[in-house]
């Protein structure tokens, strides 16, 4: 699995968001993030779908989080932007096994990706905005969780 840079630009605007605690325009955030504007929109609308990001119209409007830091995660972005952690096609319910057919959830390597897929998606899951906008936050105490 690679995140893409869609992802991670989505990751780097909420961030953005969490930390400013109100409304930004998608100029600001698009010019803090390193991001084009046009981007920055498309990243936007795909969060708005999420549920993570909200909107204010007009000229004293913006985005700003729909829901609070401390229940936005690192899964929850990423899966906004690219759709369901798999780091591997055979985990997708879709896929067709070349090797078991049918019967892919017998399959040593299925059962092993989807144990591993389960571990990065739950260590994702505890990597929330509130913790990553503390001017504290210590990313080894994190990583050592991993």
């Amino acid at each position: 699995m690679r995140i893409t840079q869609e992802a991670d630009y989505a990751l780097r605007i909420v961030y953005l968001l969490a930390k400013n605690g109100g409304l930004l325009d998608a100029a600001t955030l698009s010019q803090n993030a390193g991001v084009t504007e046009r981007f920055t929109v498309k990243i936007l609308r795909k969060l708005m779908a999420g549920g993570i990001v909200g909107s204010k119209m007009g000229a004293r409007g913006g985005y700003s989080l729909a829901d609070d830091p401390k229940n936005v995660n690192m899964q929850r972005v990423i899966e906004a932007i690219d759709g369901p952690v798999e780091i591997s096609k055979c985990l997708d319910s879709e896929y067709g096994c070349t090797r078991m057919g049918d019967r892919k959830s017998e399959c040593t390597f299925h059962l092993i990706f989807a144990k591993l897929n389960k571990s990065i998606a739950d260590k994702m899951s505890t990597v929330t905005f509130d913790t990553v906008i503390d001017d504290d936050f210590d990313v080894a105490a994190i990583l050592e969780k991993f």
